[in-house]
């Protein structure tokens, strides 16, 4: 029999590690609120909230290994409400598997060098702060825990993100593309395959379980650099421009999306590098060369985005 594998969340990263696992032949149970999700003989869709313990507790009961990837609306105060109590109640239903968490660069306290795994992880306040209590309860659960840190991501099926509709939707719709901070200081973009490769890579290792490691992640790139990089593959020119930085600082004045944009913008003002050697080394893994990448990602979004042609 294939091991079970369970996946809460089907956003683009709990997507993908569901159809890699089912790809490999694995059993796959997939848990979102409404039962939606990629079909494919080997997964099986469940509607199960999370908060539901006892749901939870059947649904993950047998499991090899448990991919956390279900998230909140990305606020600081929707995080500090729903992120701890979402994963106590994973962590405590998951207690005979490893639980394998999706995480992000936010936590580390000194962004402004390449941050290795052994890069200190203590930032406060706001949703930097959450990310570092989160990773601080992790460690200190009974149930064993891998947590893969990736940067921004971008491939297919991502489109809320820097490198998603703002950057590949406005390229294949033929308009300018604005970037926060600077369009020119080198910044880590992981795809989203590559992060999902790892997360089932760390959870069949027992050795690096309680530990945090890095999705592969190739060399930094200029979000000009990268804009460029699909368009070449979409056959089509791009313009890039850069959004004031004083426009999203006044915008964070008022509760909304500019707010919690502008907390981030210190990725994009200053050198913002992943370095993910030493995890590629203890996984065996590499990742996807960016012509490669984004040839797929382009041509994801053609097939699944019909009017997103990129054709003039």
């Amino acid at each position: 029999m294939s091991a079970l594998h369970v996946i809460t969340g089907a956003g683009p990263v709990g997507r993908t590690v569901a159809t890699q696992l089912a790809h490999a032949g694995h059993h796959v149970r997939l848990l979102t609120r409404s039962g939606s999700g990629p079909r494919h003989e080997n997964i099986e869709r469940r509607a199960v909230d999370v908060h539901d313990e006892s749901a939870l507790r059947a649904a993950v009961d047998g499991a090899t290994a448990v991919y956390h990837c279900a998230h909140a609306a990305y606020s600081a105060a929707a995080w500090a409400t729903a992120l701890p109590a979402m994963e106590q109640a994973v962590l405590r239903a998951a207690a005979d598997s490893v639980v394998v968490f999706p995480e992000s660069l936010y936590s580390y306290s000194e962004p402004s060098r390449p941050m290795t795994e052994d890069s200190p992880r203590a930032a406060t306040g706001g949703k930097r702060g959450m990310r570092t209590e989160l990773l601080r309860a992790r460690q200190a659960s009974a149930t064993p825990t891998v947590s893969v840190v990736a940067s921004d991501f971008f491939g297919p099926h991502v489109h809320t993100a820097h490198a998603g509709d703002r950057m590949v939707g406005a390229v294949l719709a033929g308009r300018t593309v604005r970037v926060m901070g600077s369009a020119d200081q080198p910044h880590s973009f992981t795809y989203v395959p590559d992060y999902a490769g790892a997360m089932v890579a760390a959870a069949a290792r027992p050795q690096v379980w309680g530990s945090v490691l890095h999705a592969p992640t190739g060399p930094a790139l200029t979000q000009r650099q990268l804009v460029h990089a699909l368009a070449e593959a979409a056959g089509v020119p791009a313009t890039v421009r850069t959004l004031p930085s004083w426009v999203l600082r006044a915008g964070a004045l008022v509760p909304g999306s500019l707010r919690e944009l502008a907390e981030m913008l210190y990725q994009f003002e200053q050198p913002f590098v992943l370095d993910s050697r030493r995890s590629e080394e203890l996984l065996g893994l590499a990742p996807t060369p960016l012509t490669q990448a984004v040839r797929e990602t382009v041509a994801w979004w053609r097939t699944e985005q019909p009017n997103a042609t990129g054709r003039r």
